[in-house]
């Protein structure tokens, strides 16, 4: 869907642009014009309702110029700067919940044009620990957030609810770093985060950035259903290079890289950077609302993501 109004989004602004470009350099001189021919006719002056016939443009021209500003603002910094995401699962939990609304920065990956999604211009890559937005490589059509764990020629490792890191080695390096295991520190049973009962909570030490993250204790290795990578082991991940590594932060609830494989870097939309609105849909099994309707709003949750 996002594909698609980006599609309409461009179509638009191209229509109305061209609409007001010919009304600001032909079609304004044009009826200024009228508007002399029809003064130098007539020998008195001419009444408002007649300069206003001459010189107002036709309802078609008239709506085209005055939305066109505001169209191309919103499609710059939809398609270059900020757009906004709902998430729809909690797959993200607990750094993102169901019904948050967040910010995905789209210029620190570099900029592309919004229709075929080419890059035009350098700026940035992820960095391990990034929350990112990008095109599920399974079905483009939909758009994902997962965690990059893993960057180009990293190996990784997730076994018995763990995380091993082996960072890619480079040329520079005088010897090559090992696996090293990322320390999950756990957190008391906290009923803040909704949703949560029954899991386990841990503050995961990523190499450059620390989160929270949650796993069920419960359900067993699911390595029979990893994405399968010739001369690994099942639970074992080489990061192709221009590709990432993503995993969800809900560890025991989420289709990440380890059943799909990994994110082109074509792929990426950008970086979540920020909760704008957060809202609660709980409510009793007897309540007359829609589920759509919110029930409340989650004032503490706005603000910068981790």
């Amino acid at each position: 869907m996002a594909v698609y109004f980006s599609i309409f989004l461009v179509i638009i602004t191209v229509i109305t642009g061209m609409v007001w470009l010919a009304d600001r350099f032909y079609l304004a001189p044009q009826r200024q014009l009228k508007l002399a021919s029809a003064q130098s006719q007539c020998s008195g002056e001419l009444t408002k309702d007649a300069i206003s016939s001459l010189t107002e443009p036709s309802a078609i021209v008239d709506t085209s110029v005055q939305i066109f500003p505001v169209i191309a603002f919103v499609l710059i910094l939809r398609s270059f700067l900020w757009e906004p995401f709902q998430i729809p699962s909690g797959s993200m939990m607990p750094t993102l919940l169901d019904g948050d609304f967040i910010l995905v920065n789209k210029f620190n990956y570099g900029l592309r044009d919004p229709v075929v999604r080419h890059k035009f211009f350098k700026v940035g890559l992820p960095e391990r620990g990034d929350v990112v937005v990008f095109k599920y490589p399974v079905d483009p059509q939909i758009d994902f957030i997962k965690r990059v764990v893993g960057l180009p020629g990293d190996r990784i490792i997730y076994r018995n609810k763990s995380l091993y890191i082996k960072p890619a080695c480079k040329e520079s390096d005088a010897t090559c770093p090992d696996f090293e295991q990322v320390v999950q520190t756990f957190i008391p049973e906290d009923d803040s985060v909704d949703g949560s009962y029954g899991l386990n909570r841990y503050t995961s030490a990523m190499p450059s950035k620390s989160h929270d993250i949650l796993v069920d204790s419960q359900t067993l290795p699911r390595a029979q259903h990893y994405f399968m990578q010739s001369g690994t082991q099942r639970d074992e991940f080489v990061v192709p290079q221009g590709q990432y590594f993503v995993m969800g932060d809900n560890r025991d609830n989420s289709l990440d890289g380890r059943f799909w494989g990994f994110v082109p870097e074509e792929n990426l939309v950008g970086e979540a950077v920020a909760i704008w609105m957060s809202f609660d849909f709980d409510r009793s099994e007897d309540s007359f609302l829609p589920h759509w309707i919110p029930t409340g709003v989650r004032f503490s949750r706005l603000g910068g993501i981790n």
